[in-house]
């Protein structure tokens, strides 16, 4: 195969597009560009071209995955997901991932951590942390870790119930209401209950 002409990206710096004689585009970086000693008019054997192919697509793989990090944070679960959704191997996928965890782009215990701070703020507990933390493809080996973000100390479900009750005292209807409430985002029953009772309230457990 022959290689037509090699010229710099105009939109990407560092990336190098190879055009080839079936009409073909490659895109490899500068330094793929001098491991082959890629020139105009050079003709490649059917061995070369495959080694070239395949690094221009880790090549591709890896540009699209420092893009997807770059805009929002994620698991290398969800990473290789959405790379694979948009045309990389699974090999190529995993090597992209490799490649930005090596260079500390990708983390998925400060990723775990981060996350159970944010839902910590929006006021779930460590149920429904679990869950997202499930969801968000964070391996279950990190999960432990990360939930130590949780405060400890029943704040968060003492918080929520004075900014429901603003010192006015509940009935049963509505202590039953916010009780579901906490239960629904995560909050274990005895946290609830023991927030009840540092508020002067008592609840018996159905």
């Amino acid at each position: 195969m022959r290689v037509e002409r090699v010229e710099a990206s105009k939109h990407k710096k560092g990336r190098v597009l190879v055009f080839l004689g079936d009409g073909a585009c490659l895109k490899i970086t500068e330094q793929e560009l001098l491991d082959f000693g890629l020139r105009s008019g050079d003709e490649l054997d059917e061995e070369t071209l495959k080694r070239l192919k395949e690094a221009a697509g880790v090549s591709n793989t890896r540009a699209a995955a420092a893009d997807l990090i770059g805009k929002r944070a994620m698991s290398r679960r969800d990473l290789e997901r959405k790379l694979q959704e948009k045309g990389a191997s699974e090999t190529e996928a995993r090597y992209a991932a490799e490649w930005l965890e090596a260079i500390g782009a990708l983390n998925d215990a400060e990723y775990a951590a981060a996350l159970v701070r944010h839902y910590s703020r929006l006021g779930y507990g460590p149920a429904r942390v679990r869950e997202k933390l499930y969801e968000k493809g964070v391996p279950r080996e990190l999960w432990e870790g990360a939930l130590e973000e949780l405060p400890a100390d029943g704040g968060q479900v003492d918080a929520f119930l004075r900014s429901k009750l603003r010192g006015r005292p509940p009935d049963e209807k509505e202590k039953r209401r916010l009780t579901n409430a906490l239960l629904r985002r995560g909050f274990p029953w005895g946290e609830v209950k023991a927030a009840w009772r540092r508020l002067g309230e008592e609840m018996q457990e159905d």
